[in-house]
């Protein structure tokens, strides 16, 4: 098993950094080339993947270090350019680690192809012909995808939903086993496949035939216990620090204001996981967002309690990704990546990336509890700063050290560092 812990990982140089990882991972020369000169997607490759394609778009890939999932030590590259979002996930993953690290589970990976139904004679009769043969349904639907189907997964029930005023309308829904992978495609066809069977059943007429991004069939869960005595630092008391958090989740859990900026915080972590997989993000982002408001108020897709000496943490949304299918299988950089996360299984990745979401909400709540969010981003911050401002080299940490202690980030102020730093050195 791979050790996630590498002390002062984040001091040390590239060619160092790529050292630990093949000596760790077993990465070859060709696979250090792709990550630190950005070769993995050409143009050319780029081309056939999206339509009139002008070039390629580079991003940070950094490494969440420390994770401890069900017991297995994991590695979890990001693709994120927001600054302090590695090292607070990674710092969290540490604290967990120490208090036995995470657990979680995910459902089965059961997704929904919708297909709508429109000017139905009689709706009950067209309901009960469409639950009458549900077996005739499903054969048609796997009929689209023999292969799936042989291999355990598949379309595996129906539900009949009838919806009436304003916009009358019956809608099918297929619960397909995607197995490894998100699934998209497969469940596209399937719903295609059976609409002119639903039409004879109906009398109706089939419109909109597709998935549905609101996966919560497939969820994926994650759990933490952390003692209060674990939480001490910078002057605050372990269990302030646990009460601190809990009561900034109830306010998430209760005000959607609140809501939405708490869970755009749990998907900085899961986003940059999902874009490092190849997975889709966006769809992630659509189901968790539905999720957090399936009780009809948008909520806190987290929750934590400050219980028995120990903060508590959970997280359950829907999960759906995937480790087949895609563009895993065409992006050169994303091959290396999966290297380094080395999981198999879309269950595995989800609860991983579940357990990411989990991590990063607690770095930004802990950090509004005691000394406020903007001091553990103004470092990473002022770095940015004064690359914007022309920095390089040993010059990015010197301007980013006189911004901060200055109390004063601001791209002007870089500017004119530099340039006295520039003509000192002249």
């Amino acid at each position: 098993m791979t050790d996630s812990r590498i002390p002062g990982f984040y001091k040390l140089d590239l060619a160092a950094r790529h050292a630990e990882l093949q000596a760790r991972f077993g990465l070859s020369d060709a696979d250090l080339e792709i990550l630190s000169q950005g070769a993995g997607l050409t143009w050319a490759r780029a081309d056939k993947m999206v339509e009139n394609c002008i070039g390629v778009f580079g991003l940070p890939v950094g490494l969440g270090l420390n994770f401890r999932v069900n017991g297995v030590d994991r590695v979890i590259p990001m693709v994120v350019e927001e600054p302090s979002v590695v090292a607070a996930v990674s710092n969290m993953a540490r604290v967990v680690r120490e208090a036995g690290g995470f657990t979680g589970d995910a459902d089965p990976p059961v997704m929904i192809g919708q297909v709508q139904v429109l000017d139905s004679p009689d709706p009950e009769a067209a309901v009960r012909a469409l639950e009458g043969a549900r077996a005739h349904i499903l054969a048609r639907a796997n009929a689209v995808h023999p292969n799936m189907a042989a291999r355990g997964a598949g379309a595996r029930d129906i539900e009949v939903r009838r919806f009436d005023a304003p916009w009358p309308m019956i809608v099918l829904h297929l619960l397909i086993d995607c197995a490894d992978a998100m699934g998209a495609n497969a469940i596209n066809a399937m719903a295609e496949g059976v609409a002119p069977l639903v039409e004879q059943l109906t009398g109706g007429r089939v419109c909109l035939r597709i998935l549905s991004n609101l996966a919560d069939r497939r969820c994926a869960r994650a759990r933490c216990r952390v003692p209060f005595a674990m939480l001490e630092g910078n002057g605050f008391d372990g269990e302030a620090v646990a009460l601190g958090i809990e009561t900034a989740w109830k306010f998430a859990d209760v005000c959607p204001y609140r809501a939405a900026t708490h869970n755009k915080g749990v998907m900085n972590g899961i986003d940059a996981v999902a874009i490092a997989t190849g997975n889709d993000w966006r769809s992630v982002e659509a189901g968790a967002h539905a999720f957090a408001a399936r009780d009809g108020q948008y909520r806190s897709l987290t929750r934590w309690t400050a219980e028995d000496g120990h903060l508590v943490g959970e997280i359950e949304l829907p999960m759906a990704v995937g480790t087949v299918g895609g563009s895993t299988q065409v992006h050169p950089t994303l091959q290396v990546l999966r290297k380094l996360l080395a999981v198999e299984s879309a269950a595995d990745l989800g609860v991983i990336m579940a357990a990411v979401g989990l991590a990063q909400n607690m770095a930004a709540l802990r950090a509004l509890a005691t000394e406020g969010i903007q001091r553990g981003h103004m470092t990473l911050h002022a770095r940015s700063v004064a690359l914007a401002a022309g920095a390089e080299g040993e010059l990015v940490d010197r301007i980013a050290d006189d911004l901060v202690q200055r109390g004063e980030i601001k791209l002007h102020t870089a500017q004119a560092i530099l340039q006295q730093l520039r003509e000192a050195d002249a």
